[in-house]
């Protein structure tokens, strides 16, 4: 399995969120637990939770240690990450050797990983969300909301990301894609640095009205300088604290924050309401069977 060499060992992955737009299947299955295509160890096509896949993804770019930020909900995906020995002594007793390897798998991940499940016990937004990670970050980490994945070859984005914030040092580095409709997306604004990366002089929440449409696809690098201007950040519209006001003020106090975009060949899948969804079940599906060395 490819693994890039770089310091970046710790991720937080927001899933805290109700999944309201995805009832009644999510009344009691977190959307984050919700299936895409992908691959198994034999390399044949299969469906995981979208948030198995995140981890795998991350754990193949290096990382080993998780924040999941969960609430009232959540017992399954925790079940999900935790390790069952019976259930793979099951498999191998009625050898259904594929499935012994796949799950074999996915728990040698879990048991070389440290995963902690911090609890949000209300929905304050994104920002509060990251915030709740702050005793167990000290240095650079990434940031992927457990609803959204991009696939690209040989997780070619996360290397452009790290690449960028480590040349620019950055305080914060944002993946980024321009989109059709961008009022459903918080957005960014700025200038050109060089081809495919962009200084950001402004950041916005989903609006009606965008001045841009450079959509945020919900993967940040950070530095920890992040919680301090979250926790300066006051409550917006429905008591949430949201990670862009945050973001802002890293960029009003002087901080470099910058923005990658996605290359045309590299997808962005978000399943947080009915359309999306269905357009990542095709979009996973399609990049499995179209090429195979889009998922290692």
């Amino acid at each position: 399995m490819w693994r890039l060499s770089i310091i970046i060992t710790k991720a937080v992955i927001p899933a805290a969120g109700r999944g309201t737009r995805l009832l009644p299947a999510t009344k009691e299955t977190p959307k984050e637990m919700l299936p895409i295509f992908s691959e198994n160890i034999q390399r044949e096509l299969t469906v995981k939770p979208i948030l198995q896949v995140i981890f795998e993804q991350m754990y193949d770019f290096g990382v080993r240690e998780y924040c999941f930020i969960v609430g009232k909900g959540k017992s399954s995906l925790i079940d999900h990450f935790t390790i069952d020995k019976t259930e793979l002594a099951y498999l191998n007793e009625k050898e259904k050797q594929s499935l012994f390897l796949e799950l074999s798998n996915i728990q040698h991940k879990l048991t070389s990983s440290s995963l902690v499940f911090i609890n949000q016990p209300e929905p304050r937004g994104f920002g509060d969300a990251v915030l709740k990670a702050r005793p167990y970050i000290t240095d650079t980490f990434l940031v992927q909301a457990g609803d959204t994945l991009i696939l690209s070859k040989n997780n070619q984005h996360m290397n452009r990301l790290w690449n960028v914030h480590k040349k620019y040092d950055n305080a914060a580095t944002i993946m980024v894609q321009e989109v059709d409709d961008p009022r459903q997306f918080g957005i960014v604004l700025g200038n050109e640095e060089e081809k495919g990366v962009i200084s950001v002089d402004k950041v916005i929440e989903k609006s009606e009205s965008p001045p841009s449409k450079i959509a945020i696809t919900a993967l940040y690098l950070f530095s920890p300088s992040i919680f301090n201007a979250l926790e300066l950040t006051s409550e917006g519209s429905g008591g949430e604290v949201q990670l862009t006001d945050g973001i802002q003020k890293m960029i009003d106090s002087g901080l470099n924050v910058m923005a990658v975009e996605l290359k045309k060949n590299e997808y962005w899948l978000d399943i947080g309401n009915p359309e999306s969804y269905w357009s990542a079940l095709n979009r996973s599906r399609n990049n499995i069977l179209n090429s195979k060395t889009i998922i290692k």
